[in-house]
């Protein structure tokens, strides 16, 4: 059939049912969209729900590594006033080791003098006995200097590896809180947004 053919009447009921349906697809439509909006309302709800939640546990981790590196700071601090408190007595106990070290030296020196005198007095009494306790007082002071030497190289020794051990455990120590700080720059670089 054609248009000229049906009815103005039949025209119009077809125009009404065709409206209607416009109007019940409009009112769908309208439903979607406040469906649609509602879900991306609540998706951007959520989404700024979820950077609230990064940004405070990034804040809590920045905050923790803070005090991390605080607490770092400070025990690296107390150990090296322990590592100078340490240094300092071992220059105060080797100070103190070799000034006895002189006494004794100075002792023995005042003794070997004294033995020499009385050496020489015994050899005006007895030549031939004198003669041999002066080689045994002057052998008996060559190992004793030998043996102050030695004491003296084996304490500077001592010092030394002391003063290098000291070293090698300060290198160490920076090489960790160096590396502490590496770690700390890169998390803190991770953690920025």
């Amino acid at each position: 059939m054609t248009q000229a053919a049906l009815s103005p009447a039949s025209r119009d009921a077809d125009l009404d049912a065709a409206l209607t349906l416009a109007r019940a697809e409009v009112r769908d439509l309208q439903r979607t969209v406040t469906v649609l909006r509602e879900a991306l309302e609540s998706a951007h709800a959520d989404a700024r729900a979820a950077v609230a939640r990064a940004e405070a546990a990034s804040a809590a981790e920045i905050a923790q590594l803070k005090a991390t590196a605080t607490a770092l700071r400070d025990e690296l601090e107390a150990r090296r006033l322990e590592r100078e408190a340490a240094l300092q007595k071992a220059h105060a106990d080797a100070a103190q080791e070799m000034a006895q070290l002189k006494a004794t030296a100075a002792a023995l020196r005042e003794e070997l003098e004294q033995s020499a005198a009385q050496s020489r007095l015994a050899v005006t009494r007895a030549h031939t006995a004198g003669q041999g306790e002066i080689t045994q007082l002057r052998n008996t002071a060559a190992s004793l200097r030998d043996a102050l030497e030695r004491a003296a190289a084996e304490k500077e020794t001592a010092v030394q590896r002391a003063v290098l051990e000291l070293s090698a455990e300060n290198a160490q120590l920076r090489d960790t809180v160096q590396a502490l700080r590496d770690q700390l720059e890169a998390a803190g670089g991770r953690a920025k947004p």
